[in-house]
């Protein structure tokens, strides 16, 4: 580019911001080149594996769910593009082929879990996390509600205890994944549970009110002519991520929780067979996206073969 063009490019971007280009120019002269390290902050990264133990394996199961929480930060950046910008159908295909991107190495990654873990270490350090869970991943929760209404988070037993016209919090009284910390009979709730809800709870329930009417369901479901392409990527990323995920994270606890049928306890306390497997929770992002055998096939391979 021309320098005599690039200095007036310059001076036309801080005029409509209000600013004395020269200001600036003038700090630029004086600030240091950046490096990889600064940029990427690597030192900080490297250094926020705090374990708890003296078991070596415990920082590898640390840094395996920072990594994951990294992706799910990365997924959230992606929705929320979608959420809160026009549509338009190439954006929204191009999008989900990194929703979908980013997922399968989620449910890849679970092999670091399952085979980069000493068994019997696991088994004994694990007891010093209790009550902490990745149930209190608020960023899963996030993508949860920025992708679906809410009333696609109420699981069978749930729908049968909502009102008929149930407000915000209403559902999040009867959301699914609150029976994981919450005995209905006695309305005891687990610490798990009452730690992410005091920490979370009112900002998962404004950004539901913000996000109604808005989610990604929502303007599937107001495009009048969705392509059967967009309709693939959407139905491939719901499925990743509510059935073959979880899926993935069930056979992995069971590698650790039930392989010698002694049948361990989660460290939140929650029934985790119950809690993980899709067939329970029948969680579904696009619903009308998928026909009623599908639906009632909802977490067997019947669904890996329908894509």
């Amino acid at each position: 580019m021309d320098k005599d063009k690039l200095i007036n490019d310059i001076d036309e971007k801080y005029q409509e911001l209000g600013e004395n280009s020269e200001t600036y120019l003038k700090g630029l002269l004086h600030a240091k080149p950046i490096n990889y390290w600064d940029y990427i902050e690597v030192d900080t990264l490297l250094s926020l594996q705090k374990p708890r133990t003296n078991f070596k394996d415990e920082e590898i199961f640390i840094m395996y769910h920072q990594v994951t929480e990294l992706f799910l930060k990365m997924m959230v950046h992606e929705i929320k593009q979608l959420v809160y910008e026009p549509f338009e159908e190439s954006v929204w295909i191009e999008k989900l082929n990194r929703l979908n991107r980013y997922t399968n190495m989620l449910i890849g990654s679970f092999d670091v879990m399952k085979y980069g873990m000493n068994y019997d270490d696991y088994n004994t350090f694990r007891s010093t996390l209790t009550p902490a869970s990745g149930f209190q991943s608020a960023t899963f929760r996030l993508i949860e509600i920025y992708c679906t209404r809410l009333e696609n988070l109420i699981n069978a037993e749930g729908r049968k205890r909502v009102s008929s016209t149930p407000s915000t919090d209403e559902y999040f009284e009867h959301i699914y994944w609150k029976d994981a910390g919450l005995n209905r009979k006695t309305g005891k709730k687990s610490l798990t549970l009452r730690q992410f809800e005091e920490k979370y709870l009112d900002r998962l329930i404004a950004l539901a009110n913000k996000t109604k009417g808005n989610t990604i369901e929502d303007k599937v479901l107001k495009i009048m002519n969705c392509s059967e392409a967009l309709k693939a990527k959407l139905k491939e990323f719901d499925y990743l991520y509510n059935v073959a995920w979880p899926l993935v994270h069930l056979e992995t606890a069971q590698h650790y929780l039930d392989l010698k049928g002694e049948g361990k306890a989660a460290t939140g306390g929650s029934e985790w067979k119950k809690y993980l497997h899709p067939k329970f929770q029948q969680r579904r992002f696009f619903p009308t996206l998928w026909s009623n055998e599908e639906i009632t096939n909802w977490g067997t391979k019947f669904n890996d073969k329908s894509l």
